[in-house]
């Protein structure tokens, strides 16, 4: 179980990462600023998603401590 939630947050990690550079391209180039405020939106939740993933799989594996 540990090894499934580890594994579903460093793709989350990287889903975050990228939402954040397309909102970044998206303001540099002069996008629309309502699609740019919506990826933010979006970028915070998943970020939200990833800290309880992680958080989970700290718990589930006890937080790191040796046995």
């Amino acid at each position: 179980m540990s090894t499934a939630t580890y594994l579903f947050a460093i793709i989350m990690m990287g889903v975050v990462a990228l939402v954040l550079v397309r909102g970044l391209f998206n303001m540099m180039k002069g996008g629309d600023a309502n699609t740019s405020n919506k990826l933010m939106q979006l970028r915070v939740l998943l970020q939200a998603i990833a800290v309880i993933l992680i958080m989970l799989t700290l718990w589930l594996t006890g937080g790191g401590r040796p046995s």
